[in-house]
């Protein structure tokens, strides 16, 4: 397998595991991943929250940790990268607000390479233009936004991921192992045991 070569789209009050955990899951598998974030530099931190499941009625937050970037958000070129991740939390409800990260995210899909988002991620791929006839998954409070792009929500358990050609999406950080295995495969990724 040829590593790849994936990008991460992070932001302040992204979710924490949907951050670190595919952050180190894709690096422990050989693939180099840039986590960056627009007006930080590579060594920079952005704070991430822990989202949790306690029976209220949505999600409780929590502090997280401070995640170091290690690429410069200015120096991109989305046509040097092989996949895009887009972790959730309240990120993307600011970062589609950014005009250069709309254009990324539209290389993404008009190029067809794998883009994996989870939770909130799906606010950034509506307000990209990008889920027009596309099935998602997300978190739940998201299904408003995927359904007035033009996108079908695809309504699936917590734990479980979807998967509509190069867009691999799921509801939120329990359904990382359905999640990363369905981006492992688009990615072409074999792991031997």
């Amino acid at each position: 397998m040829a590593a790849k070569k994936i990008l991460m789209l992070t932001g302040d009050f992204t979710e924490d595991y949907e951050t670190m955990v595919p952050f180190q899951a894709l690096l422990m598998v050989g693939h180099a991943v840039h986590a960056v974030c627009p007006g930080k530099k590579a060594g920079e931190q952005v704070r991430t929250a822990v989202h949790d499941f306690e029976g209220d009625q949505t999600y409780s937050e929590k502090p997280g940790h401070n995640f170091t970037l290690n690429a410069d958000f200015d120096a991109v070129q989305a046509a040097d990268y092989d996949a895009l991740v887009i972790p959730g939390g309240r990120a993307p409800e600011y970062l589609r607000l950014n005009p250069a990260v709309i254009a990324i995210v539209q290389h993404f899909a008009s190029a067809g390479k794998p883009i994996a988002a989870i939770c909130h991620g799906a606010q950034l791929l509506a307000a990209a233009g990008v889920l027009g006839g596309r099935a998602c998954s997300a978190y739940p409070a998201c299904a408003p936004e995927v359904r007035a792009v033009g996108g079908t929500y695809a309504e699936i358990p917590i734990d479980q991921a979807h998967a509509d050609g190069n867009l691999i999406t799921a509801p939120a950080w329990p359904a990382h192992p359905a999640w990363l295995a369905k981006f492992l495969q688009a990615l072409g990724t074999r792991i031997d045991p």
